[in-house]
This record gives C-alpha cells, structure tokens and sequence, in this order.
C-alpha cells in the first residue's frame, strides 16, 4: 500500500497505517503532548478531510502523546491572533465549520482512544463511533467559558447530544471535570481501560471492523451519524458567530480598558 502524500503535509499529526488498512492519527506538538496552538487546529480540520477521503483507509484511530490528550495551550501562539473584529476571528469561524464535520465525514468508522486528561477539544475523541479512555483520562472544556468563551464550535451540540441536556449545561458552565469513571457513567466514552491497555485495545477493535466487508464499514458508518450530522449542520454556524462576536466584544473592552 503506498504511503499516502498528506502522511508527511501536517507537523502536529503522526500517521501510521499498517496492512489491514487501520490508520493511527497521533495527535502531537514537536513528538510531545500537545499544546494546543492555531496550527492545531489548521492541520485537523485539514487531516480529518484527507484522511476521510482516502478509500484505503478501513478504520481511523485518533490518540494523543505521552500522558494526555490535549490539555495544554500554547499562549504564545494564540496572543498572535486578532480578534477585534469579525474580520480577525473569520479564520477560526470558517476552520470551526470544517473541523467537525470533516470528522464526522471521515467515511470509515472511527475509535477514539483517549491516553490522558482531554481538556481541549474533548469532542474530537467523543464523537468517534467508539471511545476509549484510559483510567488516567479526565474530560472538560477549558477552552471556552472558564476563558470567557462562548462555547459555541460545536461542544454545544456534542455534549449535549452525548450527555444530555442538563448535565452538558452545567458541564460546560462550570469548568466541572469529569473522571473516565464518570465519563463511562454518563455514557460518553464506551469503555474504561488501563493506561497501558488503551492501544491495545484499540487495534483489537480496529482489526475486528477492518474484517468486515467493505461496504459494510462504509454505510454502518454513514447511517449511524447522520443525526450529529444533521445536529452540527443546524448550530454550528451559528454557534460560532456567537462565540465570535462575545470575543470580538470582549478584545474590545481589553483593548478600551489597556487605554485608560
């Protein structure tokens, strides 16, 4: 099978497929845990698009590096951002739009396999067709309102759906961190496993999907997420229009407060 081009096109993505067509996506920043940045988010809306468009692909498995997920940021990178007006935060609204649905588009099934706390985009290994998380794997959304961010990229819909109604409310409102045991509790990851269990277990199931017909794969797939689908198709844009004009307002009043 010949190594795809885009397996050498992102610097913070490992790729790794072995003979039954079972994709590694290793999320990383330089080989290390990641620490979220703007070329984070660059690379998966992009990778998730290729990756999903590339028939030899039987099953995805998305992971993380070291002992997390994603839970850290890179503040140098973000302070380079503008986002002033609705000019400046259009990058992260059209990237936004595209990062998650190319996920759910990725036309083979997907397991996400959570190494480690997953405090920042928690929904790109939630919304996989299956989740794992290791017994050291905690669940947030740090990224938006504890920040002072409208959470409005999409984790509105997903936590939500997964969650439901009253428990994603309080979840994303408070900052309340979720232990894998409760993750498992609520429903939103499948199985609980030990750290060094995790991959393991991964492939295993990788490699029983990879055995089903093709076809079998592909349309199992596409059925089963046609309502998040649908979902992400009815919010998402307008999530993040919320979530951009409460920060345009708010690097207003920064800026305005800075001057006085």
């Amino acid at each position: 099978m010949k190594r795809p081009v885009y397996f050498d096109k992102y610097p913070t993505i490992a790729f790794e497929r072995d003979e039954l067509g079972i994709l590694v996506m290793r999320l990383h920043s330089e080989d290390g845990p990641v620490a979220y940045a703007p070329q984070h988010h660059v690379d998966w809306t992009n990778a998730f698009y290729d990756a999903g468009s590339d028939p030899d692909n039987a099953v995805v498995v998305i992971t993380g590096t070291g002992d997390s997920f994603i839970d850290q940021f890179q503040w140098s990178a973000w302070a380079t951002r503008e986002n002033s007006r609705p000019l400046g935060f259009e990058l992260i609204h059209a990237e936004g739009k595209r990062l998650l649905r190319n996920l759910l588009d990725i036309e083979c099934p997907v397991i996400g396999a959570v190494n480690g706390p997953a405090t920042i985009h928690a929904e790109l290994a939630v919304l996989s067709d299956i989740t794992l998380a290791s017994e050291n794997a905690t669940f947030a959304d740090k990224a938006h309102v504890p920040l002072g961010v409208v959470p409005g990229d999409g984790v509105h819909v997903a936590w939500q759906e997964l969650a439901g109604l009253n428990r994603a409310r309080y979840f994303l409102l408070t900052g309340q961190v979720l232990s894998a045991r409760q993750a498992l509790e609520w429903g939103v990851v499948n199985e609980v496993v030990p750290r060094d269990r995790l991959m393991p277990r991964a492939m295993e199931l990788a490699r029983q999907i990879a055995a089903l017909p093709p076809l079998t794969r592909r349309y199992s797939k596409t059925c089963l997420t046609q309502r998040m689908k649908r979902l992400m198709d009815e919010s998402l844009g307008y999530g993040l229009a919320l979530e951009g004009l409460a920060s345009v307002d708010a690097q207003i009043m920064r800026q305005r407060n800075a001057g006085k």
